[in-house]
């Protein structure tokens, strides 16, 4: 099997590697080993080490394991929760159509 490498804009790059260093805080809060994190979230140590650093090469299913692991997983649904851009542009492109009156029978 060939390994594919994800190449991402410098944003989203720099918001994974934030996104790693705020969950090796949390774990590093909680004193725990990343042996311990890794043997709870069913996965191995060098995802963990991945996953802390931001790779875009791990699956999103790990990184949800951490954040259980951690307690976080409720982070999860702030992803896009209040999405304001994706709501005016649906309210922009809401038109009201009229109706035919109902004819009688």
């Amino acid at each position: 099997m060939s390994y594919r490498k994800t190449i991402l804009l410098p944003k989203i790059a720099k918001i994974l590697v934030e996104l790693g260093e705020n969950i090796k805080l949390a774990r590093l809060r909680r004193k725990l080993s990343v042996a311990q994190v890794s043997e709870r979230a069913n996965i191995g140590r060098t995802t963990l080490w991945a996953i802390e650093k931001g790779s875009p090469n791990v699956a999103i299913g790990s990184y949800a394991q951490v954040l259980f692991v951690l307690g976080l997983e409720k982070d999860l649904l702030k992803v896009a929760g209040d999405d304001s851009l994706g709501r005016k542009l649906q309210d922009i492109k809401l038109l009201v159509k009229e109706r035919a009156p109902k004819k009688n029978k």
